[in-house]
Order: structure tokens, then C-alpha cells, then sequence
């Protein structure tokens, strides 16, 4: 793996009349997050995407020099991560990413589906038309990336649709259960992405998803999102099966341009 930039530590002075500094800058994300947050972040992105994989052990030395930053802000980001559910912390055992058995997923998966039909009503009552042209898009390029087979991108696109009509269900309660649930299923799930069979019919999901919404549709909008995430577990348990052509090495990923890693 590459080693990261590392992240900025703080703000210098001078005696230069200041500027504004633009929203993107790495100084303002600083004044807009702590930095073990941006830690966080970026080992967050590291795990959904694959590269710490379940059951790594996170030296917290070697993830400080990567980054550039003292082993206080990794220690926190550690924390913050057990608290969504992507690493367990064991005493005399050390940091490691979480491991999600076969039948902690379906029990996740039957959790999810009940938020997932909760959050498909919701949002079929509460979306606005820009709201729908946004989630227009992100099945648009969710499609274009079946098309590609860039499975990862498909992937994160897929957390995009689903967090969008989480937020447009208004309920922060649900918004944070929801996302320690997808954090957890993240870890089990994402081979069932990774055969190149699944995408067509999880991108036909989503679309009808957002046709039942864009209608104002309620209960139908619910009940496509609590089949589609029984689907889903179906493929999930079909790509761990041992044996499984989707359990099987894939080729290697597409990389989509300005992919954070």
C-alpha cells in the first residue's frame, strides 16, 4: 500500500495579511474536524475499501508514522472506530478490524431490512424533486459502473443511495444505528459486489426504488428497500459460501480517478 500524505498538524502564522483559505484546503478541514477524526476518516476508507482487511491487527506505531501524527490522535480514532463498529479492541491482543460471522450478518441483515423499510417510507413522503434527481444520479453511475465492472466504485455508490434516503427519513436516531449496522455488514459484504452477476440485478433494485419514491409510493418504497436488503443478504451468504465462484480471487479492480484510499 502507498504510504498516505501526511495529514496536517496544525495552523502556522506569519506576518502576511491572511487569505481565505479554500473549503477543500487540508487547514480547513482541520478547523473543521479533529484531527483523530480525520484519522478516523481516513482509516475508515481504508477498511470499506478492502485494504485493511477483517482480522488485520492495526499497529497504532505504524498507522502514527504513516500519517504523520503522534500515536495520540490514532489511539482516539481507534475508540471512535469500535464505536461504529469496524474494529474490536482487546486488551493484551491489541487493535483489530472486525470479523462478522455468517450469522451475525443475517441477523444484521434482518435488523436493517425493518430501518431499511422504515427509511423507504419515510423518504417517499419527505423527498423533494431535487432530492429524486439526486438519487437519479447516483443510480445512473451506479449503472454506468455495472457496466465497467468497477466493482468498487459500485460499491461506494451503493453506501451513497442508502445513506441519502437514510438522511431524507429525518431521524438522527436511525441515521446513527443505521450506519454502525452498515459498517458492520461492510465488512461481510462486499465480495457479493465483487461477481460481476450481482450488480446487474442490485442496480434493477435501486432503480425501482427510486421509481417508487419519485410516486410518493410509501408502502411500496418500503417494501422494495426490505426486499432488496433480503436480496442482498442472499448474495452476501451465496459469495461466502466456500466454493462459491464469487468467493473465488477476482481480477483486479478498477480504479476509479480521485479514489481516496
Amino acid at each position: 500500500m502507498p504510504a498516505s500524505k501526511p495529514l496536517p498538524a496544525g495552523n502556522g502564522s506569519g506576518g502576511a495579511s491572511p487569505r481565505r483559505v479554500p473549503d477543500d484546503h487540508p487547514i480547513a478541514l482541520i478547523r473543521s474536524q479533529s484531527l483523530p477524526a480525520l484519522v478516523a476518516r481516513e482509516l475508515t476508507h481504508r477498511i470499506l475499501a478492502g485494504d485493511l482487511a477483517a482480522g488485520a491487527k492495526l499497529n497504532e506505531a505504524d498507522i502514527a508514522s504513516d500519517l504523520g501524527v503522534s500515536r495520540g490522535p490514532v489511539r482516539e480514532a481507534f475508540r471512535a472506530l469500535e464505536a461504529s463498529g469496524l474494529v474490536r479492541l482487546e486488551k493484551n491482543r491489541g487493535v483489530h478490524v472486525r470479523e462478522v460471522s455468517r450469522s451475525e450478518a443475517d441477523e444484521i441483515f434482518e435488523l436493517r431490512a425493518l430501518l431499511d423499510e422504515f427509511a423507504g417510507r419515510k423518504a417517499a413522503e419527505r423527498a423533494s424533486d431535487e432530492d429524486i434527481r439526486a438519487l437519479t444520479a447516483i443510480v445512473e453511475r451506479m449503472e454506468e459502473a455495472m457496466r465497467v465492472a468497477d466493482a468498487d466504485a459500485y460499491f461506494e455508490l451503493n453506501l451513497a443511495f442508502h445513506d441519502r434516503i437514510v438522511r431524507l427519513a429525518g431521524n438522527a436516531k436511525l441515521g446513527e444505528l443505521y450506519g454502525r449496522l452498515v459498517n458492520e455488514l461492510s465488512l461481510f459484504r462486499r465480495a457479493s459486489f465483487e461477481h460481476a452477476a450481482n450488480l446487474p440485478r442490485s442496480a434493477a433494485e435501486h432503480r425501482a426504488i427510486v421509481e417508487r419514491i419519485a410516486a410518493r409510493q410509501t408502502a411500496a418504497a418500503g417494501r422494495l428497500l426490505h426486499d432488496h436488503a433480503m436480496a442482498s443478504r442472499e448474495r452476501a451468504r451465496h459469495a461466502s459460501e466456500p466454493g462459491s465462484a464469487d468467493a473465488r480471487p477476482s481480477p483486479p479492480h478498477r480504479t476509479s480517478p480521485g479514489r481516496s484510499r
